[in-house]
């Protein structure tokens, strides 16, 4: 069994890369956070996942705009710019000499608290902004072959509840699918909204192909995908027939073919879901066309905007 989307290979030069916290570089090994950290003690945070690619940071804008925008519902002020917030994460990858091939962990919490309790009014400092870049590739037999799911009895819920829009630190409901997936021998968990339609994976969007056309979850409780986003753009754009809807795990299980997406791995095929081949186990046509499509989109965003 893999680790999913999320799966890599090791990297020794990881050993000794300087990771950025609150501006200043701290070697890997002596990178550390207060056990105070609102983080820490409550998972009171956002943070984005980011990609180096050929020394640029595609889709930068877009992450930020989630990140400025998650801080903003939080009541939290990030304390800097977009522009000295892009700058930040420029200095450490300068630091470490990388321009591709990079994974990019932005965080940003409340910050150092009095005491450990709920209320933000117990914080006493700026937030706490750390910046973690590895040297981190999808493993390539992941995106060829891919991955298998698992629908978990934990749902997705409604806003009023905890928002899935938000990109929070407090991540407990997709930890306990991704736990109830693996103990049941598959890579990821699928899950359902409260109505029963299918809404996302516990780390990545969920993707069907019937009869030529792509479909996908409404969005309505799922966070707002970045590489989702794209790839409903690349259908349009692509005259590929795309729709949001509900479905259910009927439309999935007669799926042609089924793909996940997310910053790290792009689109990675889903061979299975539940004990179900999916189409003929394999990476179907539209599938992988959409890879190509995806990745040459990648390349054009890198060549634009702030460049390591």
């Amino acid at each position: 069994m893999s680790k999913g989307t999320h799966d890599y290979a090791p990297d020794p030069r990881n050993a000794t890369i300087r990771i950025s916290i609150n501006g200043e570089l701290v070697p890997r090994d002596e990178a550390r956070v207060s056990v105070f950290d609102a983080g820490y003690v409550l998972g009171d945070g956002v943070w984005e996942g980011l990609r180096l690619h050929s020394g640029g940071l595609p889709f930068l804008d877009q992450h930020l705009d989630r990140l400025y925008e998650g801080a903003r519902a939080l009541d939290l002020d990030i304390g800097l710019t977009r522009e000295q917030l892009t700058q930040r994460i420029i200095d450490v990858l300068r630091a470490n000499g990388m321009r591709d091939d990079v994974h990019i962990r932005l965080m940003v919490t409340r910050g150092i608290k009095a005491t450990p309790h709920q209320d933000p009014r117990f914080v006493i400092g700026s937030p706490t902004i750390v910046i973690v870049p590895e040297y981190k590739q999808p493993l390539p037999e992941t995106v060829e072959r891919g991955i298998r799911l698992f629908t978990v009895h934990v749902r997705r819920g409604a806003p009023d509840v905890q928002d899935p829009k938000l990109n929070s630190h407090s991540k407990l409901n997709c930890i306990l699918a991704c736990i109830q997936a693996q103990k049941a021998g598959y890579d990821e968990a699928l899950m359902l909204d409260p109505q029963g339609f299918v809404a996302t994976c516990n780390s990545t969007h969920f993707f069907i192909v019937r009869r030529g056309e792509v479909w996908t979850s409404t969005g309505k409780y799922c966070l707002g995908g970045i590489t989702r986003a794209n790839v409903i753009r690349l259908c349009r754009e692509n005259a590929i027939p795309v729709f949001e809807k509900d479905f259910s795990l009927t439309d999935v299980y007669g799926a042609e073919e089924a793909c996940v997406t997310g910053t790290f791995a792009g689109l990675t095929p889903v061979s299975e879901i539940d004990g179900r081949i999916i189409g003929d186990g394999r990476r179907g046509p539209l599938v992988k066309h959409l890879q190509q499509l995806y990745m040459q989109l990648v390349g054009d965003e890198s060549a634009i905007g702030p460049r390591v």
